[in-house]
């Protein structure tokens, strides 16, 4: 094709998950991984201990709440928690997007909790976060992955609330600040903001929490992945690596050697940068580009990783929607072809568009090659579209 960009990204990875891999990432980095051995031996063990070390020092987690490794990634957390702790008090849902729906579903559908207030907004806004009550149990996302919207700060949030604040994190942690004193439980997996492999999720939990998990039995089953207690009081064991079922060596390793890359940049400071200097790049394309837009039109709620993106060109948008969107994934298409950009159309739940992955494992320089790609395969799509007309 004729009037290709001169530049192409050097990692075209742009997946909102599993997401790229740190900068300079190969296999040689894992050679000291614990292969062929128990998890539970002394080296294994010692391993997912530093994991979790590593990970409560990078992101300031404080002194007493616990760190732990837990199966299924950030959805198994989540349910960890959901299934461990709610029950005995009412419930308030916060959902802006598919995966707090997700939680809604199975609050409502399979534990049956009848005492249950939903907050919703469309994809692209949040509800108004000031009707959650202190006095129930709040579920939310901190960053909407699949909108691209995120919630300001935890101002919202009574330090008085008598419930248990349960925060699905996994976009947010490693590229904004989480207010812990806020979040009495936080999860999130390694396959997001730091590009780990999949299947692995992390849980935070503050004392409250904790003091929850040891008061109350819930009424339902607890199947053995998600139990955190033993005996009436909390699994100690989780917390310093002895996790619930078999992780990969392999991929402790690699989440391993991302922290130690985190940890060598500067911290969560410097993670937090990259993210905003990533999503920074596609704002100002966006500022320029008249066809394109922020699916989030409020600048304060627009997520630094998952940056979700709609086309406004009056002429696609006449379209008959099934239209626009064989319209949108062509762009992407063209561009996975070209081997320039893999993985960018918007979630399957959400509005059709474009998601670009900006967080800080992706070169600032790479996204801003990805805009003249973006806007070359535009043009090759239009061209198509009008020749079809």
């Amino acid at each position: 094709m004729s009037n290709l960009p001169g530049v192409r990204p050097a990692i075209p990875h742009f997946s909102s998950g599993p997401c790229a891999k740190r900068p300079g990432w190969s296999l040689q980095a894992l050679t000291d991984a614990v292969l062929g051995r128990s998890h539970r031996s002394k080296g294994g063990k010692a391993k997912l201990k530093r994991a979790i070390d590593l990970t409560r020092e990078i992101l300031g987690v404080p002194a007493d709440y616990r760190v732990g490794i837990v199966p299924a990634s950030d959805t198994g957390a989540v349910e960890m928690a959901l299934w461990s702790l709610l029950g005995p008090r009412p419930v308030t849902m916060i959902a802006w997007e598919s995966f707090g729906e997700g939680w809604v579903s199975d609050v409502k559908n399979e534990l049956k909790i009848k005492d249950m207030t939903v907050l919703k907004a469309p994809y692209g806004e949040l509800p108004d976060l000031s009707e959650a009550d202190p006095a129930s149990d709040v579920v939310f996302t901190w960053n909407g992955t699949t909108s691209g919207v995120r919630v300001k700060n935890a101002d919202w949030i009574s330090a008085g609330r008598e419930g248990l604040t349960i925060c699905d994190a996994t976009s947010a942690a490693f590229a904004q600040p989480l207010d812990y004193k806020k979040l009495d439980v936080v999860t999130f997996s390694w396959q997001k903001a730091l590009g780990g492999e999949a299947a692995h999720g992390m849980i935070v939990l503050s004392p409250r929490a904790v003091a929850r998990l040891e008061s109350h039995k819930p009424a339902w089953p607890i199947p053995k992945i998600f139990r955190l207690t033993k005996g009436g009081k909390i699994n100690e064991d989780i917390f310093e690596g002895g996790t619930i079922n078999t992780p990969s060596m392999l991929c402790v390793e690699d989440y391993l050697d991302t922290l130690d890359w985190a940890k060598s940049i500067g911290g969560l400071p410097a993670l937090m940068k990259r993210a905003d200097d990533n999503a920074k790049a596609v704002a100002d394309w966006v500022a320029r580009t008249p066809w394109i837009a922020f699916l989030a039109s409020d600048p304060s709620i627009r997520s630094n990783t998952s940056v979700c993106l709609k086309v406004v060109d009056p002429e696609v948008l006449k379209l008959a929607p099934d239209v626009q969107a064989k319209f949108i994934k062509s762009i992407s298409a063209m561009l996975e072809k070209e081997g320039v950009a893999y993985d960018i159309d918007a979630y399957r739940d959400a509005p059709s568009g474009l998601r670009i992955w900006c967080g800080a494992t992706v070169e600032t320089s790479d996204v801003e090659a990805l805009t003249l790609w973006l806007d070359w395969a535009y043009g090759q799509a239009k061209d198509a579209l009008r020749k079809a007309a």
